[in-house]
């Protein structure tokens, strides 16, 4: 990663996250070079927990990257400029169970220092490390129309805290 990205501190980061993630969407990545799978998403947090920087992503049990995360001790969360958009549109619409994402979006893979799996195109990459997971409880909702609005087929979400072991930033963009 180093001949493309320079590795910073989380807190460095002069990104606005809740722009990031609502308005430009990320992909969340969990695999290793072996198999992966990526998907959009524009549900998430970044901060600071347990004393450590903190990346907290959410999965739905039936998408084919839930799989991938239950298995990896990590996951990625990759960042790109507005270019790209058709990507994360498409990599949010089509599941991995039935194409080869990277392969049909012309995304190019590459392994972090972690293990995990981030893309070449990414201008900020989160290497993240996971310290822990729960599924989102429908009792545990203090106002219910949030889970009544946000899940009607009562799929909720399982979460990963991860720490953010790795910052990477597009060498272009420092």
């Amino acid at each position: 990663m180093d001949i493309l990205f320079n590795k910073c501190r989380p807190e460095e980061l002069g990104d606005n996250f809740f722009h990031l993630i609502n308005n430009e969407w990320m992909l969340i990545t969990a695999g290793d070079t072996k198999g992966f799978n990526t998907m959009t998403a524009s549900w998430g947090t970044t901060g600071v927990l347990w004393n450590k920087p903190v990346a907290v992503c959410f999965i739905r049990p039936h998408r084919h990257t839930f799989l991938f995360a239950e298995k990896q001790e990590g996951f990625t969360l990759s960042f790109f400029d507005h270019r790209y958009r058709e990507v994360l549109d498409y990599c949010g619409t089509h599941s991995g169970r039935d194409i080869d994402k990277a392969a049909q979006t012309g995304l190019r893979s590459i392994q972090t220092p972690l293990g995990n799996i981030a893309f070449e195109q990414a201008r900020l990459v989160l290497d993240c490390k996971k310290l822990y997971a729960d599924f989102l409880k429908p009792e545990n909702f203090t106002i219910q129309e949030i889970a009544a609005k946000n899940y009607p087929k009562k799929d909720f979400h399982r979460f990963y805290i991860g720490e953010i072991a790795g910052c990477w930033v597009r060498k272009e963009e420092v």
